[in-house]
């Protein structure tokens, strides 16, 4: 890429967004405008909209308006940038173009998916063609996945360090977390269900733990999946279903294909939320438990889905400033060696996990990646990014890994 002649380093696709405002916040607070540590530009497809988040936001940088649905106006995009970073979801819907344009102009992309069947279709369509051109794509780049990846891939170096062998097993509990919903986020999530619904095999694919791995990598040991209240004793904590858990589990298990399996054939991982030790935790887990069931069994219903969207935010809502200073999150990594040596683990942000800090994670992954060395393809943030992620995430975006 170093001798393509680009006018920025980073365009932030769906500026517009609510995240791509926070994106855009975070842009200046952390690099400024004036383009001599990073040139950047915001692009979005209605130019009033733009202009006002140059007034609410300070990003007084270029602006390109540019469609998601137009191939010729997402190329242009593609053709004036080293990198692109996108906000605009649902991806099914409005991601797919975009990829296909990055792909052909040989440059980089991150984003905040975490629509694994969308995923698995750009991995099946374009890999082949991203390594060719040399572009990289890095999906999941938000609280979907980066604390699961990156949590997981600290465990297992930390675990190599201190007990001399990977962990051959690792639970991811959510012990504590506050933070709001975008409307950007249901409509990802109301538009997975429709899909699923026009289209009954994608069941099969997001119920396979592997889905998203590489082509002839996609079956493995059965994994852990927490739909029921189930006591771990690692964590010391009664579980329930944790909602990103859909997500995050199949972006790990790509990491660890691409890696060449470190971890051994048979790793496992599963995710969960904590709700403590006692009789009343057992309760509190047996109630969301019950409640997630039912939401998903109502969301699958598509009179029940266009119901529910009624009392759900708005794609560019979300949750206000003050609430994203309240959030934060807490997860815990218990891992077991071959041996059966233990490791406990903890990553934590300091803002509202979808959000606030997720903004600050997608910057710090954009910068990351123009940096990496990583050749063409789709990667992970713990396969393109690593460790220098993880430092910058520390140094600049409230985020803490620690062994415990």
């Amino acid at each position: 890429m170093a001798g393509k002649r680009t006018k920025h380093d980073i365009v932030i696709f769906g500026a517009t967004s609510f995240v791509g405002q926070l994106l855009c916040k975070y842009m200046v607070d952390r690099h400024g405008v004036d383009g001599k540590i990073v040139s950047w530009a915001i692009a979005g497809r209605n130019a009033q909209k733009l202009e006002a988040i140059v007034e609410s936001t300070g990003a007084d940088v270029p602006r390109i308006v540019a469609d998601a649905r137009d191939p010729d106006a997402v190329a242009g995009l593609c053709a004036s940038t080293k990198l692109v970073v996108s906000t605009v979801g649902p991806y099914a819907l409005y991601g797919s173009k975009l990829i296909a344009a990055v792909v052909e102009a040989g440059i980089d992309y991150c984003d905040l998916t975490g629509e694994p069947q969308w995923m698995r279709r750009m991995i099946d369509r374009y890999q082949v063609r991203s390594i060719e051109t040399g572009a990289r794509i890095v999906h999941a780049c938000g609280f979907d996945s980066i604390p699961s990846d990156l949590g997981v891939w600290h465990t297992q170096q930390e675990a190599i360090e201190q007990l001399g062998e990977p962990c051959v097993s690792i639970s991811m509990g959510v012990k504590a977390m506050r933070g709001g919903a975008s409307g950007g986020t249901v409509a990802s999530m109301m538009n997975m269900m429709e899909e699923v619904s026009a289209d009954p095999s994608l069941r099969h694919v997001l119920s396979n733990p592997y889905a998203i791995a590489p082509k002839g990598d996609r079956t493995g040991p059965d994994q852990p999946n927490v739909t029921l209240p189930q006591y771990d004793e690692g964590l010391d904590s009664w579980l329930a279903p944790f909602v990103m858990a859909g997500t995050n589990t199949r972006v790990v298990f790509r990491t660890h294909a691409l890696l060449d399996h470190p971890w051994g054939d048979d790793f496992t991982y599963g995710e969960a939320m904590m709700m403590g030790e006692g009789f009343g935790a057992r309760a509190k887990a047996m109630s969301l438990s019950g409640a997630m069931g039912l939401v998903a069994g109502a969301a699958a219903l598509s009179p029940m889905r266009k119901m529910i969207g009624h009392f759900l935010p708005e794609p560019g809502e979300g949750p206000s400033l003050a609430a994203q200073e309240q959030g934060f999150f807490d997860i815990r990594f218990h891992g077991t060696t071959a041996s059966g040596d233990e490791i406990m683990t903890k990553v934590t942000g300091d803002l509202d996990p979808g959000y606030g800090s997720t903004s600050k994670m997608l910057g710090e992954s954009a910068f990351t990646l123009l940096e990496s060395e990583v050749t063409g393809g789709f990667w992970t943030p713990a396969t393109a990014l690593g460790d220098d992620l993880i430092s910058r995430l520390i140094e600049h975006a409230g985020l803490t890994f620690e062994v415990l």
